[in-house]
């Protein structure tokens, strides 16, 4: 792992160094901060549940912008195959690429924590939904990403690889709405496969088991798709 370190800096400066990374955490948030301040003065509700899925819907769109690059950039450069064929594993490049862009939404959630803090400041809030919340976003994200970093894997077109995630993610987010139209048991099997099932209690401030495992499910799918990907190569 002496060399996961180094690459992960790499991985890092190459998001940040983009004008990208900055303009996808201006617009969320932009819409974050109009979303916040519209919620409060409209409901005089200390709640951050309304942004909180506000917040996870941006993530569907925002994520497939984050991952296109992260191998077709590499082989539009024609540093995809140096990087395979020096001492590094293909885990440890996923992992890099995966922790570099987890980061940028890192970088776009820690401002917002400044909502939080006024509602304490100014409010009895209640602190439960906040934390969870924040943890449900966290995980929405962590999957997310490790499935756009598959499909990056997999496609050699940033375009294609941006349309196929949004499309997946759409339909994980909306899937919940075909459930209630197909018998039991197939109900149940499609709703399972819901993000935004999996998502609402943690909005709400509940913490399942299930749906952390979930989330952690579908993180480490991405990333082994992700790794099988680059074996094949």
């Amino acid at each position: 792992m002496s060399s996961f370190w180094p690459l992960l800096r790499k991985e890092i400066r190459a998001l940040f160094s983009s004008p990208i990374a900055y303009v996808l955490i201006a617009v969320f948030l932009l819409v974050m901060g109009f979303s916040f301040a519209a919620t409060l003065f409209l409901t005089k509700d200390a709640t951050l549940i309304q942004m909180f899925f506000q917040a996870s819907v941006l993530f569907l769109l925002i994520v497939p912008v984050i991952t296109m690059r992260l191998f077709a950039e590499e082989r539009r450069n024609g540093t995809l195959e140096l990087l395979l064929t020096s001492p590094v594993r293909e885990l440890e490049i996923v992992l890099a690429k995966y922790l570099a862009s987890l980061s940028v939404i890192v970088a776009m959630l820690a401002p917002t924590l400044t909502y939080a803090v006024i509602l304490v400041l100014y409010s009895n809030p209640d602190l439960g939904p906040v934390y969870s919340g924040y943890v449900g976003l966290l995980l929405l994200a962590s999957g997310l990403l490790a499935v756009g970093l598959a499909v990056s894997a997999f496609t050699a077109n940033q375009i294609v690889a941006a349309t196929v995630s949004l499309g997946i993610f759409l339909a994980l987010w909306m899937v919940d709405s075909l459930g209630s139209l197909l018998p039991d048991p197939f109900d149940q099997i499609v709703l399972n496969a819901s993000l935004l099932a999996h998502f609402t209690p943690f909005a709400t401030g509940a913490l399942y088991l299930s749906d952390l495992g979930f989330f952690l499910a579908l993180t480490l799918l991405g990333l082994f798709l992700s790794v099988r990907a680059l074996e094949r190569r």
